[in-house]
């Protein structure tokens, strides 16, 4: 029977070649989707699996209350990894301090490379599980060693063993190599640490580090539990932990007042829930997987929603043979199964061509994503779960059509008593509606999210990044050579200026308190984004001066002058802010009293999405960052290698790294542009869809009514008439889609926008214009098969009995 089964349908499948096609084109393309969206989501919520012990492991952070609003300090000091190892050490199998990831130069005979690397406690490599492809976990128990990835390995010594060679890190730290391990992928929250070394040599490098005890929070902790606890009972025993320790410290009542709560973040939430928004975890990022997973299923059901149009359509076609089977002894179980299995056999076609389809589109598809994803072919998990999503799609897609077909009454069929195009249309109308909605909302969306993107690449930066290049100061090699590196840079022809910071104009990495002055709000939380510069600082990156002046160059002038921007004026709530007196209790050094000397537009250093942050500027010697200003009009190539010749003479020992800060700056909105780039790839195939099941369902109903058409023909009407009467039903469902979008679109795109400081309007041309592109596609795709219909001759229409 089965056999049977497959036989026919096989048949059925080419003699309508069509319907066929439109079928299988159209599932295809969404089961290419939902293929793609699921390696894509798997990849995302796979997220740190690579360790083997990530559902153990956690992140110490705590909870602070500060001004009435709850935060979450995630860097704690040095002396609590003690505590927790001595008080709280049957709850945890290893407990490691780590600092932050940076960027660090690797030196090891000629080559000098630039790598990310974090420094962490001995215990570290064992508690993240890393594949050692050279050397042990215990590698790092030496003081002086480093563990290198292969990659790093390769880069530093080619295909010779680096085990046991020394590798100098920024030109003064000497580490000899003890291991080396497999570069870790992609979704994995330690992708881009490219080395580990002890901790204990970074403190030796910084002895920063472990100074003021519990006012010093600079370090990460990483546990990991014993198998008998739980991450909520342990943060519930270690949550006074941190308060226990400073309540009877003298100078740490601040702190006290907080009441700082201990708790652990699990790994396993660090990519989906990493960030925290007034305490609380915020989950938009699992939001977003979500999403899209969704908008996966509804493309999906667009191309169902086309089988099933397409088979009810050609149900008149259908009901004599039903009637037949059902006379000579057919049961409905069996004509159900015959329509199933004419569903089965297309979905099975599509999904084999939908998986070829995914394995080509794939690189292009993780180029967009920024993501490395490969076709799981041996794994069998997933050849479960596609034979799973093909019983899915084959069941959606063909329950319906095998229903409604196998209940028609034989003797009314046979009898020609039988009418069922008005039955069968109200639901085809409906599902077509359904699948008109669906596109126009991700239309909608597309447009929202591009407008949202290129309102704040819009919006005034507050500086020229055009033509200003960026270079951390990664050694000591810079130390003392500033005035002569700007001297020979400035010689070279090219360059405006040069200057130096602490942060790189595309970022902020200081923020502080204690500030006073005039008139201050008692109630404000007094934390303002902290800049140190060099009197050049303004001229090279382009201010614009609302109020006031820059600093003088004359060295013994504005030492104690500060310059602030708008944000930090309205903040200050100063009518007039030049010459106002500041005085700043940092508490970690003496206090200090400044003068403003100018007020200057906001700069845009941190998100483009957001408000600019209350800054500062100071002159202060303590800087990272080298700011070139290019003259106008001037070849970058040509430039750059002026300058790379500068920087090989006076620090020879360090790579000329740079980046212009236009690019920094452009690289902000990469989140955004992988959305609009999805938002717009969706919605193209939900309307590509859409209009293929259109175009299959006005070729069969013209086809219905060539008899009609021709004998409309003849007695007089024109192309034109005809063309109203074939598309005027599609455009009106086409318009209630459009009508019936407009809210849910509203609805959602509001509620993202909110995720936003600096943000679009939702206008109604917006809604207006998503609705007049659908009904323009569905007009085209209505018009191909009905003009085509209706120039036809009516000789040959008519002839056709």
């Amino acid at each position: 029977m089965f056999k049977n089964y497959i036989k026919t349908a096989w048949r059925n499948l080419f003699k309508n070649r069509v319907s066929s096609f439109i079928n299988i084109s159209g599932l295809t393309t969404g089961m290419t989707v939902a293929l793609l969206i699921g390696l894509w989501i798997y990849d995302e919520l796979s997220f740190n699996k690579n360790h083997k012990n990530y559902d153990r492991i956690a992140q110490v952070n705590y909870y602070a209350q500060e001004d009435g609003e709850q935060h979450i300090q995630s860097r704690q000091s040095y002396l609590l990894a003690d505590v927790l190892k001595r008080s709280y050490g049957n709850n945890f199998k290893n407990v490691v301090m780590a600092v932050e990831p940076n960027e660090y130069i690797l030196s090891a005979d000629e080559e000098n490379i630039s790598r990310n690397g974090q420094f962490i406690e001995p215990g570290g490599p064992e508690l993240l599980t890393l594949n050692m492809l050279a050397g042990a976990w215990s590698g790092l128990q030496d003081p002086h060693s480093i563990f290198l990835s292969l990659s790093t390995a390769k880069a530093l010594f080619r295909n010779t063993s680096p085990i046991g060679k020394i590798v100098k890190i920024n030109n003064e730290l000497n580490a000899k190599v003890t291991g080396v391990y497999e570069d870790l992928p992609r979704n994995s929250n330690f992708y881009d640490v490219q080395f580990f070394s002890p901790f204990d040599l970074y403190v030796a490098y910084n002895p920063r580090v472990k100074e003021k005890g519990w006012e010093n929070l600079s370090v990460y902790i990483y546990v990991q539990l014993q198998s008998t606890s739980s991450f909520k009972e342990t943060s519930a025993r270690i949550k006074d932990a941190l308060l226990n320790n400073i309540k009877n410290i003298e100078g740490m009542k601040e702190n006290v007042a907080q009441h700082p709560q201990l708790f652990l973040h699990p790994m396993k939430d660090w990519h989906l829930q990493g960030d925290f928004k007034e305490g609380v975890a915020d989950t938009e990022t699992a939001k977003l997987v979500w999403t899209i997973g969704i908008i996966g299923c509804f493309i999906l059901l667009l191309a169902c929603i086309n089988f099933i149009n397409l088979a009810t359509a050609r149900s008149e076609k259908r009901a004599k043979e039903v009637g037949i089977r059902k006379t000579i002894g057919a049961e409905r179980r069996q004509l159900i199964g015959q329509f199933i299995s004419e569903s089965f056999l297309a979905v099975v076609f599509a999904f084999i061509l939908a998986v070829i389809l995914a394995a080509v589109l794939l690189p292009w598809f993780n180029e967009l994503a920024n993501k490395n994803i490969i076709m799981p072919w041996s794994d069998l998990y997933f050849w479960i779960i596609s034979l799973g999503f093909i019983i899915l799609t084959g069941l959606l897609a063909g329950c319906y059509p095998a229903f409604y077909l196998s209940s028609f009454q034989p003797m009314r069929v046979l009898k020609n008593t039988f009418g069922i195009g008005r039955i069968a249309a109200i639901p085809r109308k409906i599902l077509v509606m359904v699948q008109f909605t669906i596109s126009i909302v991700l239309i909608t969306c597309t447009i929202i999210i591009f407008r949202q993107t290129e309102y704040a690449k819009n919006r005034p930066v507050g500086y020229s990044g055009n033509g200003l290049l960026l270079i951390q100061k990664k050694t000591d090699e810079f130390k003392g050579k500033f005035e002569l590196l700007r001297t020979e840079l400035k010689n070279t022809g090219v360059v405006y200026e040069v200057a130096e910071s602490n942060s790189a104009v595309t970022g902020t990495e200081m923020s502080n308190g204690g500030f006073e002055w005039r008139e201050k709000d008692p109630a404000s939380n007094n934390n303002f984004a902290t800049l140190s510069v060099t009197r050049e600082y303004g001229n090279t990156v382009g201010w614009h001066f609302m109020a006031g002046r820059n600093f003088l160059q004359e060295p013994a002038s504005d030492s104690a002058s500060i310059v602030i921007n708008e944000a930090a004026a309205k903040y200050m709530k100063l009518k007039n802010p030049v010459n106002e007196i500041v005085r700043w209790d940092p508490k970690w050094r003496k206090p200090e009293t400044f003068r403003i000397i100018g007020v200057i537009k906001d700069m845009v250093m941190e998100s483009p999405f957001a408000e600019a942050q209350p800054t500062m500027f100071f002159l202060y010697d303590y800087n990272k960052w080298v700011n070139i200003r290019l003259k106008p009009n001037v070849n970058p190539r040509y430039a750059l290698s002026k300058i790379e010749a500068v920087f090989k003479n006076l620090i020879p020992n360090t790579p000329f790294d740079y980046k212009f800060a236009d690019k920094e700056y452009a690289s902000k909105f990469d989140a955004e542009d992988r959305m609009e780039k999805l938002a717009s790839l969706f919605a193209s195939l939900a309307l590509f869809i859409s209009c293929l099941g259109l175009f299959g369902l006005v070729s069969f109903i013209t086809e219905q009514r060539t008899k009609e058409i021709g004998i409309r023909k003849v007695v007089g009407a024109r192309v034109v008439d005809l063309w109203k009467l074939l598309s005027k039903d599609f455009l009106i469902l086409v318009t209630i889609s459009c009508v019936s979008a407009a809210p849910i679109a509203d609805y959602f795109m509001h509620g993202w926008l909110q995720n936003y400081q600096y943000r679009t309007n939702l206008s109604w041309w917006i809604f207006a214009s998503a609705g007049a592109g659908a009904l323009m596609i569905t007009l085209i795709t209505v018009s191909i098969q009905t003009i085509k219909a209706a120039v036809a001759n009516p000789v040959k229409s008519l002839r056709t009995e």
